[in-house]
């Protein structure tokens, strides 16, 4: 699981926890994210613009 951080203002989509209130329930991979979608604090950056910042192995280690 990993986790993408909106460089415009700093909201972290983290696959872990999802985003509910944007439809995605816990463990919905980035991957399943819509290409359109926009960051739901800002609304200005599209999921492209988005960087990886923490990617967890599964391991657990």
């Amino acid at each position: 699981m990993s986790a993408y951080r909106c460089p415009g203002c700093g909201y972290v989509y983290d696959e872990m926890k999802g985003e509910p209130r944007e439809g995605f329930r816990a463990g919905t991979p980035w991957l399943a994210v819509p290409a359109a979608w926009c960051c739901p604090d800002c609304g200005v950056r599209e999921k492209p613009d988005f960087e990886l910042v923490m990617e967890r192995t599964s391991s657990g280690a």
